[in-house]
């Protein structure tokens, strides 16, 4: 088959942005739709010029309209020579996010067996763009304006890479068509009653038609922009966390907080709750723990998860169960 526009564009990208280094071993994680069909024949005519050491992973939901998929992406695999590995699970939820959390966990036992050091997806720009907007309607802040990051690790060992967030989706269909990839048409795609296909299917091309034709192009450009800050803010906030944690690492010194930028303390508080609550905190117990900067003494906050609060103890901000603050401190 012919080198395409499209073989130079991410050849070039991977050059730039130093994503899949010569030798990587990679697991392209394929879904059979026509991104990831995409983006494995990319890689699979790119491998001898980079010499990586490719495989194909496939994760089946268990869900009824999945039935075929697997062995439609297994046959792929063997077209392009690669070694095939697929996970099945069942009883799982039929949401995004239950799917998401499962595939990433399967996605990396799958390279831990086959000793992948990077996990490739295929998300483009405009997932990117539709992520940046549905997270926007929900209120996300800068983080998640950011909508989908070049690469990110899963684990010590195990990075994900994202090559194909300049590449829209209309490009990988024409190269899917182009190359005669059997791409498979998910009815979960075309259901309404999902959010992100609405934004998908009706959302988008309205504002396309109404507004920009080239709103895709823009909004991912704008998460580019974000992510550029937001890495900035967080390197930041990441330092003065250091400076203002007690050496036990359980208390923050709310002097040495004082002076910083409310974007800066927002970020520093939410670093601290993130290690002592279970769960990541939400905007409203950030918030109110920041409101105890500034605080008189033993002003305390109310009850997060777990019973836990945090309570002003001095020149201190502490956070422990709220039966046990202002003792011993």
């Amino acid at each position: 088959m012919p080198w395409t526009p499209l073989h130079s564009q991410l050849h070039q990208c991977l050059i730039d942005r130093q994503l899949l280094p010569i030798g990587t071993n990679i697991l392209i994680a394929v879904s059979g739709g026509q991104d990831s069909l995409c983006l494995g024949q990319l890689l699979r005519d790119l491998q001898n010029r980079w010499q990586w050491q490719l495989a194909v992973a496939h994760c089946d939901h268990g869900w009824a309209q999945d039935v075929g998929i697997a062995d439609r992406v297994a046959q792929v695999a063997a077209r392009w020579q690669l070694p095939f590995h697929c996970e099945t699970t069942a009883n799982l939820p039929e949401t995004d996010g239950a799917a998401r959390e499962w595939r990433y966990s399967a996605l990396v036992r799958i390279a831990q067996a086959t000793n992948s050091t990077q996990i490739v997806t295929a998300h483009t720009q405009t997932d990117r763009a539709e992520t940046l907007l549905y997270n926007l309607v929900r209120g996300a802040g800068a983080d998640g304006l950011c909508a989908l990051s070049w690469q990110r690790q899963l684990t010590a060992e195990i990075g994900l890479v994202r090559p194909l967030l300049a590449v829209n989706r209309a490009q990988t269909g024409d190269f899917c068509r182009e190359y005669q990839l059997p791409v498979w048409e998910d009815d979960y795609n075309q259901n309404l009653k999902y959010a992100r296909n609405r934004l998908r299917l009706e959302i988008m091309p309205q504002l396309a038609a109404d507004f920009n034709p080239q709103v895709e192009s823009h909004l991912a450009r704008t998460a580019e922009l974000v992510r550029a800050d937001v890495e900035y803010l967080e390197s930041l906030a990441t330092d003065w966390y250091q400076q203002a944690l007690d050496l036990e690492g359980v208390r923050l010194d709310r002097l040495i907080l004082a002076p910083l930028a409310l974007s800066l303390q927002r970020r520093v508080i939410r670093q601290f709750l993130a290690q002592a609550l279970s769960k990541m905190p939400t905007f409203t117990q950030i918030e109110a723990t920041i409101s105890l900067i500034d605080a008189p003494n033993r002003t305390r906050t109310s009850t997060f998860s777990d019973g836990l609060a945090a309570e002003v103890a001095g020149k201190w901000i502490v956070v422990a169960r709220s039966d046990r603050l202002s003792i011993n401190i």
